[in-house]
């Protein structure tokens, strides 16, 4: 008998959310609670092999290099279970992933982790499928890997099909597309790790179950992103960076000040998380174009330009605890990088 195995290579990279989502209305399908508006960033890269090869019992994962624990694997599987529905097959897969950056430490791992994984599945289950429909199925993996399909600045929508909040059941609203904007070049992305990048304590997806089901300004929360899109679109629209910036640094502060209102807390900060902080609103006070956002995790992004950007991460490699800064442009959108089937 021969077996015909199939590999794609696939490569994403991560993006950070200048307007966030946190929380979700939907756990099956994965359905973001509010829509989001993101940055791709071409420093954070992740590489991914998916093989279908009949001799495999089952579904392996190897991500950096070592051997999954269960509850990874767990969740590739379910992923990849969507891709072998829609192929019409059984065949079990071995993925091989490969973050350029720190692993589920809050730089978005996951975002790049799952798009360069929609697309390399896809590719290596023999389907095609187009830009929304990729967006679509890696939502299904981490709603942020949705916005990785794309390069340059991303709007994410909800997929609420009208103003009494009523869902689109098959979750096919929810989606991400690419925005244009004169901003797109121009900008750059300084990312200031926070203790070595160490995995985080607590998993994006746990704190945000806890934040919605505890929180006393959850519902504030809600309330104010569908402004800060606005808002920020606006901005994009314009070229605005200073009011991108003001919306981008103070959504963020509202979603960990949620956070922290849950009960017990969820506090991703740490010293030099406000040391950072501090050093980018001293940028500002001096005429610097700076604006900080982070995610779920210690390490301080900022938003600044590419004539700013080398004085920035200068300042921020003067905090103590930050032990490492990189500088990111817009980067593109997730590609496959190789193909090929072979008989066995």
């Amino acid at each position: 008998m021969v077996w015909v195995v199939s590999t794609s290579i696939a490569r994403a990279c991560a993006n950070i959310a200048l307007v966030k989502y946190w929380g979700k209305r939907d756990a099956q399908l994965n359905l973001p609670a509010a829509g989001s508006l993101s940055l791709t960033l071409d420093a954070l890269v992740t590489t991914t092999q998916v093989t279908f090869d009949p001799g495999l019992i089952g579904d392996e994962l190897v991500l950096d290099g070592v051997a999954a624990k269960p509850a990874e694997l767990a969740r590739t599987r379910e992923f990849l279970d969507l891709v072998r529905a829609a192929a019409q097959i059984r065949t079990h897969a071995r993925v091989v992933s490969k973050n350029e950056f720190p692993t589920a430490s809050g730089l978005a791992s996951s975002a790049s982790g799952y798009a360069a994984l929609a697309v390399a599945a896809v590719a290596a289950a023999g389907q095609v499928m187009s830009a929304r429909q990729l967006s679509i199925l890696a939502r299904r993996g981490s709603g942020s890997a949705a916005r990785s399909v794309f390069g340059g600045f991303v709007r994410m929508h909800a997929g609420i099909s009208d103003v009494s909040g009523a869902d689109r059941d098959d979750g096919t609203g929810a989606f991400a597309e690419p925005i244009g904007s004169p901003l797109t070049a121009r900008v750059r992305m300084v990312i200031a790790i926070v203790g070595g990048g160490a995995p985080k304590s607590h998993g994006s997806r746990d704190a945000m179950d806890h934040t919605a089901a505890t929180s006393p300004l959850y519902r504030a929360w809600l309330e104010l992103v569908p402004r800060d899109l606005a808002a920020a679109e606006a901005a994009l629209a314009t070229g605005d960076l200073e009011q991108l910036g003001a919306i981008t640094e103070g959504n963020a502060l509202a979603m960990h000040a949620s956070a922290i209102a849950a009960r017990p807390a969820v506090i991703y900060w740490q010293p030099a998380t406000l040391a950072a902080l501090a050093e980018v609103r001293a940028l500002r006070a001096a005429g610097h174009a700076a604006w900080a956002t982070m995610d779920a995790g210690p390490h301080v992004k900022v938003l600044t330009t590419t004539g700013e950007a080398a004085t920035v991460a200068a300042a921020l490699r003067s905090v103590p605890g930050v032990t490492d800064v990189s500088i990111a442009a817009a980067g593109g959108p997730a590609a496959l990088l190789g193909a090929e089937s072979r008989p066995s």
